[in-house]
């Protein structure tokens, strides 16, 4: 039955996302936001109440790991998974912007996570507040640029929403929120009862299996896309969702609950997982191909992350 409530528990919380992102942004056409403002912000914020609820409710039941283990196992599934799977389909052009500003930020935001775990073994409000506004000068600095050099990178705002009506907005997000409470109480508590009968910790449950179901949405829409010959995977998307999984969903789950961190291995393993996969990245990028990121490479990180499952699962 555990695998059932998981399964499930994931089932409302990609549901419950959708509900929320469309709620969200028909919500922000109503305040008249520009598209701009609601691609970088609004979506960014929505999509990522999954991984929100599922921390905030696993630290809050005292199973801090399942908070960190979901966010890093997410951030190292969205490039050794999503990545390397559609890379393999399809050939993915990276832009110049990619190295330029968005890895950096990753970079900075994973260290800082890094170095949070270190001092203390837990992120304590204090750090919790630095990550949430880290979070809000990095959007900031993304509005204001997006202005300046023209390019609205807004593929995931829908239009058709403008038109929506408040009572399908109040249904939506009443539908949302309930999906995304259920789902995260059905998925915390599958995971810890399955973690306690395969005998091995909540830590490798939430790092594998729970990444792995946060991501398939995500990996479900760029594989199709890539099949179609669309386009495929955004770069600047993949590092904003990482970037968002820390700052954003353990800043704010710190602020209400502060994240002790339970096993060693969480500081001895998967954060330098996480920090290598994100780092991997530039001289892939540059290596042997300049800006194209094509089977080989996508092979590559694809063979790292099961590596990476491998290790984690079976030592």
């Amino acid at each position: 039955m555990d695998i059932v409530y998981i399964l499930i528990g994931l089932t409302l919380l990609v549901v419950g996302g959708e509900f929320l992102v469309r709620s969200s942004v028909a919500l922000s056409f109503k305040m008249n936001i520009s598209r701009m403002v609601i691609g970088l912000t609004v979506v960014s914020f929505a999509t990522s109440a999954p991984e929100l609820l599922v921390s905030l409710q696993a630290a809050l039941d005292g199973f801090s790991d399942i908070s960190l283990g979901n966010i890093m196992g997410s951030n190292i599934a969205n490039i050794g998974l999503v990545l390397g799977i559609t890379a393999m389909i399809s050939p993915i052009t990276v832009d110049r912007d990619f190295y330029k500003f968005n890895w950096p930020v990753m970079m900075a935001f994973s260290f800082a996570l890094y170095f949070f775990l270190l001092n203390g073994e837990d992120i304590d409000r204090l750090e919790g507040g630095a990550l949430v506004l880290g979070l809000i000068l990095y959007l900031l600095f993304l509005i204001i640029r997006s202005r300046k050099v023209k390019e609205e990178v807004v593929e995931e705002v829908d239009e058709s929403l403008k038109g929506t009506s408040w009572f399908k907005i109040i249904i939506w997000l009443i539908i949302g929120g309930a999906a995304l409470y259920g789902g995260s109480e059905l998925l915390v508590n599958g995971s810890v009862a399955l973690a306690r009968d395969l005998g091995v910790s909540e830590r490798v449950i939430s790092v594998t299996m729970i990444a792995i179901g946060t991501s398939v949405p995500e990996l479900a829409a760029s594989v199709i896309a890539a099949l179609k010959k669309e386009k495929a995977l955004s770069f600047g998307n993949l590092i904003g969702s990482n970037i968002f999984n820390i700052a954003s969903v353990l800043g704010i789950t710190s602020l209400i609950q502060p994240i002790v961190m339970q096993s060693q291995q969480v500081l001895s393993n998967d954060i330098y997982w996480m920090i290598a996969f994100s780092f991997i990245l530039v001289p892939l990028a540059f290596l042997p191909k300049k800006f194209l990121f094509g089977r080989i490479k996508g092979l590559v990180i694809l063979a790292g992350y099961s590596v990476f499952l491998y290790m984690t699962i079976f030592k």
